[in-house]
């Protein structure tokens, strides 16, 4: 499985497909998606298409000094979830935080992926909370970023 810091275009179509299924194109927009300092990898199976996506950017965590990347849009292809690419395209996100001085890495993540965070490292903080349209999220928090 290859990974790579691509272009938004690049991972945009499966952001849209899986993370705002059946909903308007400007659904899967984010404005962080315009910032110069944003960047997206993408995980291609063998066949060299995108199966998983994920958007990372400089954003700190409340309450640390540390540089901090915050990322979102994170998902793969419903016909090849379980088999590393959502996973992969996470870990070489994290890598390049690390190549670029971050000291952390966070994001809002959906409750029902805790599992998959704390996988990885991750620790859950504060209280759960709602965001819509995605539902129960938690805030996570790693300092493990260069694995």
């Amino acid at each position: 499985m290859r990974t790579a810091v691509v272009p938004l275009d690049e991972i945009f179509a499966l952001r849209w497909a899986v993370l705002r299924t059946g909903m308007p194109r400007a659904s899967a927009e984010y404005p962080e998606d315009a910032r110069d300092d944003v960047f997206h990898v993408a995980a291609y199976d063998d066949e060299g298409a995108v199966q998983g996506c994920v958007t990372f950017f400089p954003d700190p965590v409340p309450g640390e000094d540390a540089l901090a990347y915050r990322f979102r849009g994170m998902g793969s292809a419903a016909q090849v979830r379980g088999r590393g690419f959502g996973a992969a395209a996470l870990l070489a996100g994290l890598r390049e935080c690390a190549a670029r001085g971050a000291e952390l890495a966070w994001c809002n993540g959906r409750t029902s992926a805790a599992g998959f965070y704390e996988h990885f490292g991750f620790t859950r903080v504060g209280a759960e909370f709602v965001l819509s349209p995605s539902g129960p999220h938690h805030m996570f928090v790693t300092k493990d970023l260069d694995r």
